[in-house]
């Protein structure tokens, strides 16, 4: 403390004597420049020897005001420098350098900020909180496949999209029916600063086919323990999200967690919010081993890089087939296996708080984690019943996610602030066209409806196409709402 009121003193006297010296200065030299009540000018024709104003006293005068000036200022240069050095050093320097131009990793508030550091476990106001440069790239992977998947993952990347400040990839793993949905589908959103990139899932089915897995997703569910090898060598880090899932604040705060992993914590998980992995759900309930509640897999956060170093690979191969020798096979999909690994290596995980995964699943205790609104940043629909599970609170998140499922995603194509983006042909045309349109012509709207390109959503429901011999097809295109 007494180091610090020092160093709070040095710093008080630097600054007042950096604006005391000038002004004492000034005086000086404004009283000194009136002669008989009329400005003296020190100007170079003035001080000429044919002036009426010249003469030698006034001459050895205007050099010493000159001479003394360039030591004040000199002495100004030394004492703004001790200056700087004093701010740079100050702790309250530290705690207000936040620039506008970034966006902070837990949310709003300095309250917040501190509640969601208890949160986390980590309470120290000293630390400051790490942020996302403005126009670094969000690295987003989701595996999709099927119909019903392509349906959530538009609404998951809507409210994405809605709340983002950052350019964004997307990494989908998908199967040829969610590609050719999803392709289609941003090709026609024309989206500034997002970029699409797809793997495909076929290819990965042998690297997990072996697994048995009662889960209802399927061979896809498994999918995600694969993705070091399957994502490119040079990313380094990446958010994996299910589809299930709706976002209620900017994602950059959650890519901000990654500067909050220490040592060799490569995994961000939420602790799981139900007692499954506890076991006491009924009679004979034998879940796979976790690390008390366990994780859920929903949201996580993956450092490639290190994954990689470590042979993960190996690592939850190696327990797989070990567990299941005992277990035959799993009942979450890729939960079990991560949550098997994390058990034996619990160094791997740094836990994200809780709101970063509120779990809408049957014998949730999700109301034990938020308290408001401004609590909840990430929905988890995470139950077979999806929309209709039971909670106290399900009209609020069911309403929130209809808002995103009925956002005209047209609204979403607004460029980024200072960010390039790519140029998109389709889109620059695009605007080129309506903006030669008059806006007075009382036909507008109709013309404008010539060079608008809807968002086209391909196969909304489950569709099997075969062509008929005599090539009469007649293909109805319909425009609905999620309740028709």
């Amino acid at each position: 403390m007494l180091g610090i009121c020092r160093g709070r003193r040095k710093f008080l006297a630097a600054s007042l004597t950096v604006l005391f010296v000038p002004a004492i200065t000034w005086i000086y030299l404004f009283a000194g420049s009136f002669e008989d009540g009329k400005p003296v000018s020190l100007s170079p024709l003035e001080s000429q020897p044919h002036s009426p104003r010249y003469t030698a006293s006034s001459q050895r005068e205007r050099e010493s005001l000159e001479v003394r000036m360039r030591e004040v200022e000199e002495e100004n240069r030394v004492l703004r420098k001790q200056l700087s050095l004093a701010q740079s050093r100050s702790p309250a320097h530290h705690h207000g350098n936040h620039s506008k131009t970034y966006s902070m990793e837990e949310g709003t508030g300095d309250s917040e900020s501190l509640r969601a550091g208890i949160v986390a476990g980590n309470s120290s106001e000293c630390g400051q909180q790490p942020a996302v440069e403005k126009c670094e790239t969000i690295h987003v992977a989701i595996v999709c496949a099927g119909y019903n998947a392509s349906r959530d993952v538009v609404t998951l990347v809507k409210s994405v999209l809605f709340h983002r400040r950052n350019p964004l990839h997307f990494h989908l793993i998908a199967d040829a029916i969610a590609k050719q949905i999803l392709a289609t589908l941003f090709q026609t959103w024309m989206v500034p600063a997002v970029r699409i990139d797809f793997y495909d899932a076929d290819e990965l089915k042998s690297e997990v086919s072996w697994i048995p897995n009662k889960h209802y997703s399927g061979i896809y569910g498994l999918m995600k323990l694969v993705l070091t090898k399957t994502l490119p060598s040079n990313l380094e880090r990446v958010i994996v999200l299910d589809t299930d899932i709706t976002f209620a604040t900017d994602i950059a705060e959650l890519w901000a967690v990654f500067h909050k992993f220490k040592g060799q914590q490569v995994l961000g998980l939420v602790e799981n919010q139900s007692d499954w992995y506890l076991g006491n759900l009924w009679k004979n309930h034998r879940p796979w081993p976790a690390l008390g509640r366990g994780y859920n897999t929903g949201v996580i956060l993956l450092l490639l890089d290190k994954l990689r170093k470590m042979k993960w690979e190996q690592m939850w191969r190696l327990t797989a087939e070990r567990e299941l020798m005992s277990m035959l096979s799993t009942s979450l999909a890729d939960q079990d296996i991560f949550n098997a690994v994390i058990k034996q290596n619990p160094f791997l995980v740094y836990q994200l708080p809780c709101f970063w995964n509120v779990q809408l699943s049957d014998h949730t205790r999700s109301e034990q984690c938020y308290r408001d609104v401004s609590d909840l940043k990430v929905i988890h629909w995470n139950s077979p019943k999806k929309l209709r599970v039971k909670n106290k609170h399900v009209e609020f998140f069911r309403n929130l996610y209809l808002t995103f499922l009925e956002y005209d995603g047209n609204l979403l194509r607004r460029e980024l602030f200072g960010c390039p983006s790519e140029a998109d042909i389709n889109s620059e045309n695009l605007q080129k066209q309506l903006s030669e349109l008059d806006e007075d012509d009382l036909c507008y709207e109709f013309r404008r409806e010539r060079f608008t390109v809807h968002r086209t959503h391909l196969y909304f429901l489950h569709y099997e196409y075969e062509p008929a011999s005599d090539n009469t097809d007649v293909t109805l295109v319909a425009q609905l709402s999620m309740d028709r």
